[in-house]
């Protein structure tokens, strides 16, 4: 993690790429699931549509889901002592801008801060509201929230859109402290995996673990330009990885046989 705290050149521009994540753990792979849908929600609720206002509450909806078969503030507060512990260990070796150092950790103290202040019935007013909770029961049959279905949410999308964005914003307020926590959590996680250019032969790649150093999470960069896509499979001690072409949604896609350039991060 030292480099990634020390000096850096700027990256160099390079083509287009993909780059596909994989997660090797459970909490990472809740911690994924709830940033992609609370950036979902943050997008479509900016929006200001009808459409919008119904796409934002579908993704709070599944973060509800979500958060409600395990403890995610728990967690979050978990990896957030693990990652200040890791970093405090860095402050007296060399070539560690201490500066950017302390910001991390000082930004990671508050996140800390934040939700253990947020308490452990932080989504109580959310999970008590009769509103969302009949939305989230008609979301269950497909089409159950049309306007027949659900007078009432139909009445509400048809609301001004300053009404609309503020009633949304006051339910985002109360997960905010978590997702924050997730998003700061995510980046630093990415930050810590050390970026290498591998082959896979044969459009094939395995990958071996260290024990000692579990790692959280996967990253294959590509170029888009090959109209390939990885498909990655096994746990934290070992995994593989096939590299699929694309060819278009009509026809099935094929392991490629060729040697594939890629690069990889192991993120722990």
């Amino acid at each position: 993690m030292s480099e990634e705290l020390a000096e850096a050149s700027p990256p160099v521009p390079d083509e287009a790429r993909l780059v596909f994540e994989q997660p090797l753990t459970e909490r990472m792979r809740t911690f994924l699931r709830i940033d992609f849908l609370y950036s979902q929600a943050t997008y479509h609720n900016e929006r200001a549509s009808e459409w919008g206002s119904r796409a934002a509450v579908a993704s709070l909806i599944d973060i509800l889901a979500i958060t409600s078969r395990g403890d995610a503030r728990s967690d979050a507060l978990k990896e957030l002592e693990r990652q200040l512990s890791l970093l405090n260990e860095f402050q007296a070796k060399p070539n560690v801008d201490g500066s950017r150092l302390r910001t991390v950790m000082s930004n990671l103290m508050r996140l800390r801060t934040d939700l253990l202040g947020a308490g452990s019935a932080y989504l109580q007013p959310i999970k008590e509201s009769e509103f969302l909770a009949a939305v989230k029961h008609r979301s269950a049959i497909p089409g159950g929230t049309c306007e027949f279905d659900l007078p009432d949410y139909f009445y509400w999308l048809q609301q001004p859109t300053e009404a609309r964005t503020q009633a949304f914003n006051e339910w985002l307020a109360l997960l905010r402290p978590l997702c924050d926590s997730i998003a700061e959590l995510l980046w630093l996680t990415r930050q810590n995996g050390r970026p290498r250019q591998e082959i896979a032969k044969g459009g094939v790649f395995h990958i071996t673990f260290d024990r000692d150093s579990p790692v959280q999470l996967l990253r294959i960069g590509l170029p888009q330009s090959l109209g390939l896509y990885p498909e990655i499979s096994g746990s934290h001690y070992r995994s593989s990885v096939r590299f699929l072409a694309w060819h278009g949604l009509g026809t099935r896609p094929t392991q490629s046989t060729d040697d594939i350039p890629f690069t990889l991060s192991c993120c722990n």
